[in-house]
């Protein structure tokens, strides 16, 4: 492997990021553009500022700089197709790093050959986000034990109920987190500390620290039926679907709390609204939907027992650098031809 890494980025990234990444790996030759780039409107907004144009001669430069480099941090303008033209057209290209946790979806849209995906290692942010997401399970499924609706219904309401209720506590809850991977892992240890009871499925059967017991993925239905609260972490690929729907759903216990904080398309929604209608879902905290933004229509935003938050609980203050020392980490692994970090799988695309 050659002692230089040509990189380009991409993407808006903070000058700080940039010494951050020059720090942890000095053989990078960073190819920064300033001013090419659309801006951010907040930390970790890759996609940048939908309002930005470039004129045709920084948009030379910018496609100049891509076709120019060994590898890229983030996917242009986070443009599935523009990372096709790129790939085709810049036949040095062998690495490319999305921004995203779920960058292999990105990948999967930019239409490549079978060559072209064996020519290009692929990586995304995987694991990045762990303790971000994690909190938000912890918060989703507490929203739900503690009847938080309810709470904030009464208080605009100025009423003090005449009788008290009582509310279920995480010490007492059996948790199934759906996808043991970087992030269910990590949702694993949180609950795991406040004294709930863990499963997890697990296609490996390898042992989580803090993970009571591993389910096998055929039997996600019966563990369902068993649980007090289930959070889904999973990678949005053709295998997982709808994984969350009408046979879960059927299985699963009166109240049973859900969260999902993978991807939107694991769970059925024409299947859950019917669930939440009869009590079997008693409380849904959705970070993600199937289709982004929710529309206007969908029952979804009204229903009672649901607390929608915008695809936005993986996002902190420290997400540019975490994904910057992430970065720095593998491309040391390039560099010194060892295994990359998080290497997407061009099969599934997760």
């Amino acid at each position: 492997m050659k002692q230089k890494l040509r990189v380009g980025i991409a993407v808006d990234l903070p000058d700080a990021d940039l010494e951050l990444i020059s720090e942890f790996e000095p053989r990078l030759d960073l190819v920064h553009e300033p001013g090419l780039y659309r801006p951010h409107r907040w930390n970790g907004d890759w996609e940048g500022d939908p309002d930005f144009t470039r004129t045709p001669a920084q948009n030379e430069r910018y496609t100049r700089m891509l076709n120019s480099v060994d590898a890229l941090f983030g996917i242009p303008d986070v443009n599935p197709a523009l990372l096709g033209e790129t790939v085709r057209a810049n036949g040095d290209l062998r690495w490319v790093h999305t921004t995203a946790a779920g960058g292999g979806a990105q990948v999967k849209a930019a239409g490549l050959t079978a060559a072209e995906l064996e020519r290009v290692a692929f990586t995304t942010s995987a694991g990045v986000h762990g303790s971000t997401l994690a909190e938000f399970a912890l918060f989703g499924v507490l929203a739900g034990a503690k009847n938080l609706r309810k709470l904030q219904a009464d208080q605009a309401q100025k009423l003090w109920p005449a009788e008290r209720w009582r509310m279920r506590h995480l010490d007492e809850m059996t948790v199934l987190v759906v996808g043991l991977g970087g992030i269910g892992a990590t949702v694993a240890e949180r609950f795991k500390a406040c004294g709930s009871t863990v499963w997890g499925t697990s296609r490996s059967g390898k042992a989580v620290p803090g993970v009571d017991r591993l389910i096998d993925p055929s039997q996600l239905a019966q563990a369902a039926g068993k649980v007090d609260a289930i959070v889904a972490t999973l990678p949005g690929t053709a295998s997982t679907e709808g994984l969350l729907g009408s046979e879960v759903f059927a299985a699963v216990r009166q109240g049973t709390i859900l969260v999902n904080v993978g991807r939107g398309t694991v769970v059925d929604e024409a299947a859950l609204i019917p669930a939440l209608n009869d009590g079997r879902i008693g409380f849904a905290a959705l970070d993600v939907v199937a289709h982004e933004p929710l529309v206007a229509t969908s029952a979804l935003w009204d229903h009672p027992s649901v607390l929608i938050s915008p695809h936005t609980a993986a996002l902190s203050d420290q997400e540019t650098s975490r994904i910057a020392r992430l970065f720095a980490q593998n491309a040391t692994c390039l560099l010194d031809g060892k295994l990359l970090r998080n290497r997407v799988d061009t099969v599934e695309f997760y």
